[in-house]
Parts: structure tokens; C-alpha cells; sequence
């Protein structure tokens, strides 16, 4: 496999996918460039396409793209049941309009549809922590921690100029 990674028992298979997303973050060109709509799309779907093909390697199995949440057309990005977690890719969350509280309600709907629903993990690029430390999402975090008992984990990918590990944990 190009990014040279291998399963380690000891280790949480979302965390693999994170040390997965951060290789091929640093092995493409202009990553962490704004590309806005249209081009940041395809940027995106690129990104995305090669993550699941390279976790699906790295696991022996596909985590990705799994219908958890009900009756309805909702997909998560990685389910790994033994570890009650959720994986969301929202390289934008950054921004305003991010699917920060949709992907939240998908969580929520996992869980009520049965699964046991732990933690959701968001990765994305910088940015995101200092974004969702405004008021109103604290508030949507501390109640969905508090009523379905769901941590919600914000992991950013690092700029492979800036070797510093940034997550947060609410």
C-alpha cells in the first residue's frame, strides 16, 4: 500500500483512519488550499474515494458508507462497531455552513436505531476546533453528550508544515 501503514491490534481502528486521512492529506498536492465550490468538490471526492479504498485494504474489511441510521436514506462515513464510533470526513467544518449538526442527527438516529453509538469522531481540516468553540455548538455537544451519552471528538488534519497532533475532545 502507498502510504505504508499497517493494522496494529493494539491500536483503535477510527484512530488508524485518522493516521490514514493525515498520510494522504500529506501526500496531496495543495490539500490544505481553499479550492471553493466546483473544484474543492472534486478535491474532495478524490480524498474520500481514496480513504475508503485504502481503509478497506488496511482493515480487510469496509467500514465505510454504512446505512446505521434507521429507516431513512442516512449513511455515516465509517461505522467501527466494536468501538461504538462514528467516523464523519468534514474537511469543511471550518465553515458556517458545514454538515456539523447533520452529522450529529445521524449519530443520534444510529443510536436510537439500535446501535450502540459511543463517540463521533469528526476529521477535518484546521480550523474546526477553534469553530466549534462558539456557544452554540457547545450547547448541541454538551446535550448530546449528556441525553444519548455520545462524545463528540473534533480531529484535525495538520498541515504537513505544522507537525502538531490538534484534537479536541468535549
Amino acid at each position: 500500500m502507498k502510504h505504508g501503514i499497517k493494522a496494529n491490534p493494539k491500536t483503535a481502528l477510527s484512530e488508524e483512519l485518522v493516521t490514514l486521512a493525515q498520510q494522504i492529506a500529506d501526500d496531496t498536492p495543495r490539500f490544505f488550499e481553499i479550492k471553493g465550490p466546483g473544484k474543492g468538490d472534486n478535491a474532495t471526492n478524490e480524498f474520500m474515494k481514496e480513504l475508503k479504498s485504502h481503509a478497506k485494504q488496511l482493515f480487510r474489511e469496509d467500514y465505510s458508507e454504512k446505512g446505521i441510521c434507521g429507516d431513512n436514506k442516512f449513511a455515516v462515513d465509517f461505522f467501527f462497531p466494536k468501538e461504538a464510533t462514528i467516523v464523519e470526513i468534514a474537511l469543511t467544518l471550518r465553515n458556517a455552513n458545514s454538515e456539523f449538526s447533520k452529522d450529529i442527527l445521524k449519530a443520534i438516529l444510529s443510536q436510537k436505531a439500535g446501535n450502540s453509538i459511543k463517540k463521533l469522531i469528526f476529521v477535518s481540516k484546521p480550523g474546526a476546533i477553534k469553530r466549534h468553540e462558539e456557544p452554540a455548538s457547545k450547547s448541541i455537544i454538551s446535550l448530546v453528550k449528556k441525553e444519548f451519552g455520545i462524545s463528540v471528538i473534533i480531529r484535525e488534519l495538520n498541515n504537513n508544515q505544522i507537525r502538531v497532533d490538534k484534537s479536541h475532545s468535549y
